[in-house]
């Protein structure tokens, strides 16, 4: 018989994504979710009705925490005296692990999986894939995992299910819990999220000093496209000397020195204190 799956917070906007996904797979699956609105989600868009905690504990292999990282440690805690040994606890992102927030106990198997989202360069022609920015619905994306504590084998299963749930998948990468962190919140959030939001507010200041809004955008977002294609070596191509001269003046201009110490450990810790 298939595996048993608690998923907690099954009514939250990812928990939904997850449930859709589960409900393709042969795994037995109890939806927990405390939310009324979360509840009636889950009724109007998938006909799934939820149980209560234990009844989702009870005879689980795998608990999936669809939670706000800020709530993992206390649930974790909550629901680790209801668990038996070898039970697989899977958290959706590496925040609570690497800050030490799950229980001490040695008995349990502690997973991480995180989608890495569709990448930008995408050649389907499926017009649902194409704007399947998220992913786990239409487009392919990877995703990253890490066996954080548990036997050797139980990868295989932490693997399986999160290729079930991120589905439709393009490729699939062991890591380290640390290394997870680093790639979030520190390549992610702290450096893309950040650089992006910086280049949006660039196009607004562009805007300000009278740049058509429709022309800025569109002119940002094209050399987004090409620049970045060219970049991460996506098609042969080379800047052109006012490009490259550009960049040689304008990166000290917009960046510290230091800034790649945003990926010491020490950095990514108090990162994701803040985080949880």
């Amino acid at each position: 018989m298939k595996e048993k799956i608690a998923l907690f917070g099954a009514g939250g906007k990812m928990g939904v994504r997850l449930s859709s996904n589960l409900l393709k797979s042969d795994y037995r699956v109890a939806h927990v979710e405390p939310g009324a609105a979360g509840q009636k989600r889950l009724k109007d868009e998938l006909n799934i009705d939820v149980v209560s905690a234990d009844a989702a504990l009870d005879g689980a292999d795998v608990v999936i925490l669809a939670v706000p990282d800020t709530l993992i440690g206390k649930l974790s805690h909550d629901i680790a005296p209801k668990l038996r040994p070898g039970t697989m606890v899977m958290t959706l992102d590496a925040a609570a692990p690497f800050a030490g927030h799950l229980p001490d106990r040695k008995d349990l198997t502690y997973f991480v999986a995180h989608p890495c989202h569709p990448i930008i360069f995408n050649y389907d022609t499926d017009e649902k894939s194409l704007h399947d920015h998220f992913g786990g619905a239409h487009a392919k994306q990877s995703i990253v995992s890490a066996l954080m504590q548990g036997p050797e084998e139980a990868f295989d299963l932490g693997e399986a299910v999160a290729k079930v749930i991120y589905a439709p998948i393009l490729r699939s990468y062991r890591l380290t819990v640390d290394q997870m962190a680093i790639l979030e919140p520190g390549l992610s959030e702290t450096i893309c999220a950040t650089l992006l939001y910086v280049m949006r507010e660039a196009m607004d200041e562009t805007v300000k000093r009278g740049v058509p809004e429709q022309a800025a955008r569109d002119f940002l977002l094209g050399h987004m496209n090409i620049l970045a294609a060219v970049i991460f070596n996506e098609i042969p191509g080379a800047f052109s000397d006012a490009c490259n001269k550009a960049i040689e003046f304008g990166k000290p201009r917009l960046m510290r020195d230091d800034w790649k110490n945003v990926f010491d450990r020490e950095e990514i810790a108090e990162s994701i204190r803040r985080i949880t």
